[in-house]
């Protein structure tokens, strides 16, 4: 029997696929020649998972991969109706960055309670300028966005002593539904945007939802860019209708020199790098090899994206 191809949707640097050798075919493909070999692969691994390619070349009909995993916990760019009707199993990399985007937030947190840009400001000026901070014990964060992400960052918040709100697509035992959003947003210091990019939730972050928040409060998103309508955001901001936020995702990446939004007053740009430490790669490698090892045996896929829904169902999200 021949053995399985995996086709990867190359990114550089390349995945570390050397475990797989002798039990599998590995094949690379770009954006030009992915339509040509997906009708000869058995699994994609979109490695590129900045690419839009998938959605551009996923055959209709004929031979096609079996399973798809993409080295992200966004799938909003490779779903598409094609795929939809597939059958083909949809999986993402869930277990690797919840960690690191809830120390991302927390930082960020931490930095706007305690005026941390401001201070490097002032020494940028060489001016000494004793100011007043805010304490985090007591304060209140909304979390929207009920998956691994938004409770890891709920998990971190709470060790800082801030009471947090966790909403999500429904409301269960101790999570609200989107239904509270805004009556939790409009008493909130903190707002954390951690949810999927779905039609439900695109541009849900607008001008009428930065109308609600207090002037004190503050706004992150390290869900997706296209959450935020980012002009809101900005003409919000120069109005002072919150005190500040950051982005670490955006509608149009990377975000080009000529955007306004490197300029708008407490706003804070960061290039979508909240889970990217040291070493992401290799665990994102590892956890498709050993995802692989699970698949050619024939044992159930975890992460497993609920292709309506846009995302993983908490029920089968791996630990």
């Amino acid at each position: 029997m021949n053995a399985p191809v995996i086709l990867v949707l190359e990114a550089d640097p390349p995945p570390r696929l050397g475990r797989l050798t002798g039990r599998a075919v590995v094949r690379y493909a770009d954006e030009r020649t992915l339509a040509d070999e997906l009708p000869g692969a058995d699994v994609l691994l979109v490695w590129d998972f900045t690419s839009d390619a998938v959605r551009e070349a996923w055959p209709g009909e004929g031979p096609r991969p079996r399973w798809v995993h993409t080295a992200s916990a966004g799938v909003d760019r490779l779903l598409c109706p094609a795929l939809a009707a597939s059958g083909t199993v949809v999986t993402n990399a869930r277990g690797v960055f919840e960690l690191p985007i809830a120390e991302y937030v927390a930082g960020l947190v931490l930095a706007f309670a305690k005026d941390l840009p401001g201070t490097l400001e002032l020494q940028r000026r060489r001016s000494w300028r004793h100011r007043e901070t805010r304490t985090l014990a007591g304060s209140r964060a909304v979390v929207v966005g009920a998956g691994p992400v938004g409770r890891e960052i709920m998990r971190l918040l709470h060790g800082l002593g801030v009471r947090v709100a966790l909403v999500g697509r429904t409301a269960r035992r101790t999570i609200h539904g989107v239904e509270d959003l805004e009556r939790l947003a409009s008493g909130a210091d903190w707002v954390i945007s951690a949810a999927p990019l779905t039609p439900e939730t695109r541009g849900m972050f607008d001008a009428r939802f930065f109308g609600l928040l207090q002037p004190s409060a503050h706004f992150v998103n390290v869900g997706r860019g296209a959450l935020t309508v980012e002009e809101d955001l900005a003409e919000a901001l120069r109005r002072r209708w919150l005190a500040g936020a950051a982005l670490d995702v955006f509608q149009e990446e990377p975000l080009g020199p000529d955007s306004p939004l490197w300029d708008v007053p407490g706003l804070l740009v960061s290039p979508h790098m909240s889970g990217d430490t040291a070493g992401w790669r290799d665990r994102l490698g590892e956890q498709f090899v050993s995802m692989y090892e699970l698949w050619e045996g024939g044992g159930s896929l975890p992460n497993k994206v609920d292709i309506e829904l846009g995302y993983v169902p908490s029920a089968d999200i791996a630990a």
